[in-house]
């Protein structure tokens, strides 16, 4: 399986921090924070990604190099003008003809990605969204599901009136690559905000896979 790996933000968040270094390159127990992420990866035999980058883009690719040193094969996008997270991975839809993971590069966790990949395959579905129960749910987006994990209802960092469930997007995700389907080129369109709410529409077959493994969101360290 290949992944993709997000990481062409801006770490508006983490400013003035961002000002320098882009924010999958920030130092987490003596490695970037992306060292941590691909280790993971390589760890469930996923060992093909494509990272995206634009800010500060030669720290990333200058660092991580074509991969081999740390047992993997990377590729990178380079994003002139950002595309969001599914314009990003539109952009190298040629490399996916197969299941594939999107990931952020700038998450911790120590989730079992073969566990929802897994999942992922026993359901046949077209896309599952890994989830996580936590206290401060807000500026997340929310999901809720049924029993068996399908998704029933989801909404991209809702107001404060409008939440419904602590069950929050993790994005991390695993996709059939029909996906691109639902994604136009070259333009700015977002996993959350955009792709999934039309899937959901559309019916297709969309899990959630609830994790109690660790996981961060670096940009509220």
């Amino acid at each position: 399986m290949k992944a993709m790996v997000m990481s062409a933000g801006i770490g508006t968040r983490l400013r003035p921090l961002t000002y320098n270094i882009p924010k999958p390159m920030f130092p987490i127990v003596n490695k970037p924070v992306l060292e941590h992420v691909l280790e993971l990866l390589r760890k469930h035999n996923i060992k093909e990604v494509v990272v995206n980058i634009h800010a500060h883009q030669s720290m990333i690719s200058d660092y991580f190099g074509d991969g081999s040193r740390f047992g993997m094969k990377i590729n990178y996008s380079e994003e002139k003008k950002l595309m969001g997270t599914a314009g990003g991975v539109k952009k190298v839809e040629r490399f996916f003809d197969d299941t594939f993971l999107v990931m952020s590069g700038d998450g911790l966790t120590n989730i079992n990605l073969t566990d929802v990949i897994n999942f992922h395959r026993k359901r046949k579905a077209f896309g599952t969204m890994v989830l996580k129960r936590v206290d401060s749910r807000f500026e997340y987006g929310i999901a809720l599901t049924k029993k068996g994990g399908h998704i029933k209802q989801f909404v991209e960092k809702p107001a404060w009136s409008s939440v419904f469930s602590n069950t929050v997007n993790t994005g991390i995700y695993v996709f059939q690559p029909e996906v691109f389907r639902y994604i136009p080129r070259a333009k700015f369109y977002d996993f959350a905000r955009d792709v999934w709410p039309k899937l959901l529409q559309r019916g297709e077959r969309i899990f959630g896979y609830e994790t109690k493994k660790y996981w961060c969101d670096i940009g509220n360290l």
